[in-house]
C-alpha cells in the first residue's frame, strides 16, 4: 500500500512547508492504521524523502511487528563548471543572483543541472542522514543507505531486504529488540561522524518516544563531545553521498567508530546478527586513494557538529550545526521577523548587515504551525556572502542542506511564551558554539517584565490538519510528537 509524502524541495519557502513535519506524523499514523487494521505480519517500508523516512520508522517502532526499511536511494550529482551540484546549489544560486554575483544565464544553467535524475537530495542532507542512521541502527541492510537510486545494486539490495524480512517474520525478530538505547546511540554516533542533518535530532527523539526508549536532547550533546566528524560531505564539505558509497560507505565509518569504542557491538540487527558480527570483515581504516572518509587521526573536526545550545533564550535547548563556521561566537543586534517570508524579503533587499543576528519566530511546531525549514533564507544569506558574518536563530527548523552560524529548534517556542517571543529589535544576542550558549543580553528583571506583558497570538488556523496539529504537538525539545502525554 502507499501513503502520502511531501517533497520539501517543492514546498520550501512557501506556506506548503508548514505541512512537511505534519506529514511525518500523518505518514506514521497511516502506516500504523493500515498494518494494525489488517493484522499484517510484517512491513517492508520504502522511503526516500525527509519525512516519509522517520514517519515510517516511528510507525515501525509503535507497531512492533517485524519490519525492515529500504531506502529509495540517493540522487547522483549534477555538474557545472567542474563542480558537483545538489539541489541546494540551486537555492544558493538564487541568493547569488539576487546579490548580483551571477547572471540569469548562469542561474538557469545551475537550476537545469542540479538534479540530473531520480533519488533523494545528494549531499548529507536529511534523507541521506536518516538512511545512514537507519543502517547504523540495524533496521536496514549494510551498504544500502548510500546506494544511488538509479543503480542496479539498489534493486538487488531491495530484493535481499524482502528475503531478510521473511526470515525476521519466521523468527519473530521485532523492531523493539533492535531499536534499543544502544542502537539509537549507534545511530547518533554515525550521524555525527558523517556530519548529518539537524533534523536527525528531532526525528530520533520521536523514534525513541515511539519505541519507548528513554532519550533526551542532552544525550546528543554527550555523544557529540566524543565523536569526531570523519566525512567531508556537503553541505559544509566537498563530496556527495555517492562518493561516500564508493569510499566504503556506512559500514567503514561504523568500523572506525567500533575500533575506538564509540559503537555498541552487541546491538542486534534485522538480520539476526549483531553489529559487531556484521562488521567483522569490514576494514578499519579508510582507503588511501580517497579523502571522503578521513583517517581517524586527521578528522574533519575533532568533535561533532550538532551542538545543543542552552541559555535564557533556550532553556529546553536549541540545535546548531557548527561545522564550517569560521566565527563560533557572535554577539550582535537582533533583527526580528515574525515569519520566514518577511526575513527572506529583507535579505534579498540587502537590509541585513554583517554582525546582525536574524530572529525568525512564531515558526515553531505550534506557532507555525509545522516548524518550517528555513532553507530559502539561509541559502540567500550564503548567496549574499554573509554566511560567516551573521547569525540566525529560529524556533523553526533548518534544511539538511543548511550550514553557517544558524540555530534552530529554539525551545520553548514563541507561541507558548518562550523567550524568543520577548526579543525586541536591536537587543544584543550572543551565540557561542564553544560554550554552547544562546543568550539574550538583558537583565532577568527586564526579561520577566516582558514576559508578564506578553500575550499569546491567536491561532493561525482553526480548522483542518494544521489546527489539529497545533493543538496536539509537543515541544521540539522532545521530538515534536503528537501523542505525548495522552496516556
Amino acid at each position: 500500500f502507499g501513503t502520502i509524502t511531501i517533497s520539501d524541495g517543492i514546498s520550501m519557502g512557501t506556506e506548503g512547508m508548514k505541512y512537511s513535519l505534519v506529514s511525518r506524523d500523518v505518514i506514521a499514523d497511516s502506516i500504523e492504521t493500515v498494518c494494525n487494521g489488517q493484522a499484517m505480519d510484517g512491513l517492508l517500508a520504502i522511503g526516500g524523502c525527509d519525512k516519509n523516512m522517520p514517519g515510517a520508522m516511528i510507525a515501525i517502532a509503535r507497531m512492533n511487528i517485524p519490519a525492515i526499511f529500504v531506502y529509495g536511494g540517493t540522487i547522483k550529482p549534477g555538474h557545472y563548471n567542474g563542480e558537483d551540484l545538489t539541489v541546494v546549489s540551486a537555492f544558493e544560486a538564487v541568493g547569488k543572483y539576487s546579490a548580483g554575483k551571477i547572471d540569469e544565464t548562469e542561474l538557469k544553467e545551475i537550476e537545469r543541472r542540479a538534479c540530473p535524475g531520480a533519488g533523494s537530495c545528494g549531499g548529507m542532507f536529511t534523507a541521506n542522514t536518516m538512511s545512514s542512521a537507519f543502517e547504523a541502527m540495524g533496521m536496514s541492510l549494510m551498504y544500502s543507505s548510500t546506494m544511488a537510486a538509479e543503480d542496479a545494486e539498489k534493486a538487488d539490495s531491495t530484493e535481499e531486504s524482502a528475503k531478510v524480512l521473511v526470515e525476521a517474520i519466521r523468527k519473530q525478530i521485532l523492531p523493539r529488540q533492535i531499536i534499543t538505547r544502544k542502537a539509537i546511540e549507534n545511530a547518533i554516533s554515525v550521524i555525527t561522524a558523517v556530519g548529518g542533518s539537524t533534523n536527525a535530532v528531532l526525528h530520533f527523539l520521536a523514534i525513541a518516544h515511539a519505541a519507548e526508549v528513554e532519550l533526551s536532547i542532552d544525550d546528543f550533546e554527550t555523544i557529540r563531545a566524543r565523536v569526531p566528524v570523519l566525512c567531508d560531505l556537503k553541505p559544509s564539505g566537498r563530496y556527495v553521498t555517492t562518493n561516500l558509497h564508493q569510499a566504503g560507505g556506512i559500514p567503514l565509518v561504523m568500523k572506525m567508530l567500533l575500533e575506538h569504542d564509540l559503537l555498541h557491538p552487541d546491538a542486534l540487527t534485522i538480520t539476526g546478527k549483531t553489529i559487531g558480527e556484521q562488521l567483522a570483515d569490514v576494514p578499519s581504516e579508510p582507503p588511501s586513494n580517497q579523502d571522503v572518509i578521513r583517517p581517524w587521526d586527521n578528522p574533519m573536526y575533532a568533535q561533532g557538529h550538532l551542538a545543543i545550545l542552552k541559555g535564557n533564550l533556550a532553556t529546553e535547548g536549541a540545535v546548531a550545526k557548527i561545522t564550517g563556521v569560521k566565527n563560533p561566537e557572535i554577539t550582535g543586534p537582533a533583527r526580528v521577523f515574525e515569519s520566514e517570508e518577511a526575513c527572506l524579503e529583507a535579505i534579498l533587499a540587502g537590509k541585513i548587515q554583517a554582525g546582525d543576528i536574524i530572529v525568525v519566530r512564531y515558526e515553531g511546531p505550534k506557532g507555525g504551525p509545522g516548524m518550517r525549514e528555513m532553507l530559502a533564507p539561509t541559502s540567500a544569506i550564503i548567496g549574499a556572502g554573509l554566511g560567516d558574518k551573521v547569525g540566525l536563530i529560529t524556533d523553526g527548523r533548518f534544511s539538511g542542506g543548511t550550514y553557517g552560524m544558524v540555530v534552530g529548534h529554539v525551545a520553548p517556542e514563541a507561541a507558548v511564551g518562550g523567550a524568543i517571543a520577548l526579543i525586541q529589535e536591536g537587543d544584543m544576542i550572543t551565540i557561542d558554539a564553544h560554550q554552547r550558549l544562546l543568550q539574550l543580553n538583558i537583565s532577568e528583571e527586564e526579561l520577566q517584565q516582558r514576559r508578564q506583558a506578553w500575550q499569546p497570538p491567536a491561532p493561525r488556523y482553526t480548522r483542518g490538519v494544521l489546527a489539529k496539529y497545533a493543538k496536539l504537538v509537543s515541544s521540539s525539545s522532545v521530538g515534536a510528537v503528537t501523542d505525548a502525554g495522552l496516556g
